[in-house]
């Protein structure tokens, strides 16, 4: 794809040649995307998981990713809240922290934040101009999720960062982010389940083997206790690394918050105060600690009021991440009525009818959408007619089918309920908070 960009040209001789050097000038969030857009693979190529390219990448940068401390979040389900908590805790501590996390919902600044903030577009642009100009100086052709890793890990060490989260995109093993070797690194695995099984494996211990595949050696490692062959599995990669497993037990919940979020801020605290405790900081203060738990985490159970609805926005994609949300839910408005809006991307496939019968349990009315992204065949959407005959097949008494998701949220604000629950792919709730957010 040809992106539509500015270029700034300079011209140096040099004796009797003239070189002519070409910069990349990228002003808004648009260009940002065109230029980046370069590097996503076209539909049906496949992708080989390897991490040849990030090794010659971190290498030509000054490896970075060595110059400051990690934290390196993997695991299904809650990896980004999880690593939204573990940033906002150590910010709250007074550590200047760096954070990086996929896919991001609204815009691509999301990937680079520091202390929780995006860089504003005019600084994002220029940093992103300037790293450009290595990658086309060096003729790099990363995949775009290598590009976005390798971006914020340069700009964490150029803004001199204390800590960064970083959060695994998929697996760990061969995943981009695992180029992160330091033995102070601190691992934290949030809770497995089978998710990109054509990539991972078919199995829960092949997954949990490419989960645990972040752990190097002396790391320590972070989890809640999951089912024993998970266990077993983590268990046995850090002795072979003389890693560290702490096992967590959160006994001191913060009722506020969703059910499966209770879970994950257990286990960024968890982190954290082994991270204070190490570097000779105290510990956070009751007050601080209950005002990270208030952290909004864009699309997880990310509640709105819109007009006279109140929407709940969820990026839930898989059946371990719908049967939490149906559980905190259902715990937090008992048997309210709640009209859904439904859609699911093409790589949740082998899962989208369980996790449409967990749906069911919540509503007997759906409004079944999908939404097209031509850049990525990643971001292709199960069509509505076919989610609809799912969602038949789920149980589901009443279904509307509408292919465009600005109509289907239209049908969706209309109907009578006063709780609405946005969910099924991320993809979807980036056109959904266009609208909500006036964007």
């Amino acid at each position: 794809m040809i992106a539509k960009l500015n270029w700034a040209l300079g011209a140096l001789c040099n004796k009797n040649k003239v070189i002519i050097k070409v910069m990349r000038s990228i002003t808004s969030f648009q260009q940002a995307n065109q230029v980046l857009y370069e590097f996503i693979s076209p539909a049906g190529t496949p992708r080989k998981y390897t991490l040849d390219h990030m090794i010659q990448l971190m290498s030509i940068l000054g490896n970075p990713q060595d110059k400051f401390k990690i934290v390196h979040v993997a695991g299904t389900s809650g990896k980004t809240s999880t690593s939204y908590y573990i940033a906002s805790l150590l910010s709250a501590a007074g550590y200047k922290t760096g954070l990086t996390v996929s896919p991001h919902i609204d815009e691509v600044n999301e990937r680079a934040q520091i202390d929780l903030m995006p860089l504003p577009e005019a600084e994002f642009c220029n940093e992103l101009s300037m790293f450009m100009e290595i990658i086309d100086t060096n003729k790099l052709r990363p995949s775009y999720f290598e590009l976005l890793i390798a971006f914020s890990l340069w700009l964490f060490h150029k803004r001199k960062v204390e800590y960064a989260v970083v959060e695994v995109g998929i697996g760990g093993l061969l995943d981009s982010t695992n180029i992160i070797n330091k033995p102070d690194k601190v691992c934290v695995i949030t809770d497995i389940g089978l998710d990109h099984i054509e990539i991972l494996g078919d199995t829960i211990d092949q997954i949990a083997m490419q989960k645990a595949g972040i752990i190097k050696e002396k790391n320590a490692v972070f989890m809640n206790a999951q089912s024993p062959n998970i266990m077993t599995v983590i268990d046995n990669q850090c002795i072979s690394v003389d890693a560290q497993l702490h096992v967590v037990n959160n006994t001191n919940p913060i009722p506020s918050l969703p059910l499966f979020q209770q879970r994950n801020f257990g286990l960024a605290q968890a982190a954290v105060n082994f991270i204070l405790a190490r570097d000779g900081h105290i510990e956070l203060s009751d007050q601080k600690t209950k005002t990270v738990s208030k952290q909004i985490i864009p699309g997880r159970m990310e509640e709105v009021m819109f007009k006279d609805k109140q929407l709940i926005l969820d990026g839930s994609h898989n059946e371990q991440k719908i049967e939490a949300l149906v559980k905190s839910m259902k715990n937090r408005f008992h048997d309210k009525k709640i009209k859904l809006l439904v859609s699911f991307g093409e790589t949740k496939r082998s899962g989208v009818q369980a996790s449409m019968e967990l749906l069911s349990q919540l509503a007997e009315n759906v409004i079944v959408t999908d939404y097209s992204y031509a850049d990525d065949s990643v971001k292709r959407a199960i069509k509505a007619q076919e989610l609809g005959f799912i969602a038949r097949q789920a149980g589901f008494q009443s279904i509307t089918v509408e292919p465009n998701p600005q109509l289907a949220f239209n049908l969706f604000m209309n109907s009578p309920s006063e709780i609405g629950l946005v969910t099924g792919s991320f993809f979807l709730l980036n056109p959904v908070r266009d609208i909500v957010f006036e964007k």
